[in-house]
C-alpha cells in the first residue's frame, strides 16, 4: 500500500483544515487507517485511527471533539477534519496502514504534510 497525504497549509488559531491520505492498491480497505504527526524537538505521537469500515475511530486525548478521521473505501482515501486549531498542532502529519493495529504497529506510512498553526 502507498499512501500520500495533502492538504496541510499555514491556518491561523482556531482555524480548520482538511488533510487527505490517498492509497494505492486493492486492498485499502481492510487496513486499519491512521493519522500521527511529528512536532519540532518531539516525537512522534498518534493522532487519530479507524477501523477498516470507518465504524470504529480512535482519537488522542489532545484532539478528541475536535478532529474528526473518516474514510472513503470507494476512493481509497482517509481524511482528519482539524478544527479550533491550536499553535500546539502544528506538526507534520503522516498517515499510516495498519492491518493488525494497535495490537502491532503500522504497516504503511505515508510521507508527511505540514501543518503550521499561527497564533
Amino acid at each position: 500500500v502507498q499512501l500520500q497525504a495533502s492538504g496541510g497549509g499555514l491556518v491561523q488559531a482556531g482555524g480548520s483544515l482538511r488533510l487527505s491520505c490517498a492509497g494505492s492498491g486493492r486492498t485499502f480497505s481492510s487496513y486499519v487507517m491512521g493519522w500521527f504527526r511529528q512536532a519540532p524537538g518531539k516525537e512522534r505521537e498518534f493522532v487519530a485511527a479507524t477501523s477498516w469500515s470507518g465504524g470504529s475511530t480512535y482519537y488522542a486525548d489532545s484532539v478528541k471533539g475536535r478532529f474528526t478521521i473518516s474514510r472513503d473505501n470507494a476512493k481509497n482515501t482517509v481524511y482528519l477534519q482539524m478544527n479550533s486549531l491550536t499553535p500546539e498542532d502544528t506538526a507534520v502529519y503522516y498517515c499510516a496502514a495498519g492491518s493488525n493495529w494497535p495490537r502491532n504497529g503500522m504497516d504503511y506510512w505515508g510521507k508527511g504534510t505540514l501543518v503550521t498553526v499561527s497564533s
